[in-house]
């Protein structure tokens, strides 16, 4: 399902489990495989790109949520838990990170893609999409979350609200895809930008420091007081440096 290689100072990630659907057991490997890269030390990089090339995620395993029985996607009771930590977990991932979206990211496809720091789409073919509100299911709140920090308004809304198809050139022009590229360039695209920032991840409390300022509990950005007040009171928030 998941396979981990390292070339230079990136790790490459390549999800090769059809069209990567989620289930219990995807999360576990990549969750494993993610742990391999936190285990590391040294500049580093995290890449991240599907063996299908007309399907980056197509989101949640629906065959194995309606299956009876024993299935090799595992314990469906607890998914959920276990997704929401694995995203989470790459979210505040010590080392840099970029998806390589080479084909349609959909519903925990789109999450799984947005959890990255940096996004690169092909530019021919390929959606990303939350599209949730089409199959008549709630987006999770912490999603929610992580979509308002990195998707700029009015993008925001449409993605939410409206279940908007970001194509490649549509999503760069919207601020959350840093290029839409040639198919054949998606991957070494992502590659090139990983080997870019890897020198960031050579300090990891300082790489996590931020993540967690923007991602973590009480977060620098949804404190309930403005920055003016903040550089006042500076003695308030020190500790958390």
């Amino acid at each position: 399902m998941i396979d981990l290689e390292r070339q230079d100072d990136v790790f490459i990630l390549t999800m090769n489990d059809g069209e990567n659907r989620w289930n219990t057991t995807f999360v576990r490997e990549l969750d494993a495989a993610l742990d391999e890269v936190i285990a590391s030390d040294g500049p580093a990089a995290l890449v991240s790109v599907s063996a299908n090339e007309k399907f980056f995620s197509n989101g949640l395993d629906l065959e194995w949520i309606s299956a009876r029985g024993e299935h090799r996607g595992g314990d469906r009771k607890v998914f959920g838990d276990e997704f929401m930590k694995c995203a989470a977990k790459l979210i505040t991932l010590p080392v840099p990170t970029v998806a390589a979206v080479n084909g349609h990211a959909f519903g925990a496809g789109f999450t799984f893609a947005m959890c990255h720091d940096v996004r690169f789409m092909r530019e021919d073919r390929g959606f990303m999409c939350a599209n949730e509100a089409e199959l008549g299911m709630s987006i999770p709140i912490p999603e929610i979350a992580l979509f308002h920090h990195k998707i700029p308004s009015p993008a925001f809304h449409e993605t939410m609200v409206l279940a908007k198809r970001w194509s490649g050139p549509d999503a760069s022009d919207a601020g959350f895809v840093e290029a839409a590229v040639p198919n054949e360039l998606v991957r070494e695209a992502a590659i090139d930008r990983a080997a870019s920032l890897a020198h960031l991840g050579a300090n990891r409390p300082v790489m996590t420091w931020h993540k967690e300022q923007l991602y973590g509990e009480d977060s620098a950005i949804n404190l309930p007081h403005g920055a003016a007040h903040l550089l006042r009171n500076l003695d308030e928030y020190s500790e958390r440096h």
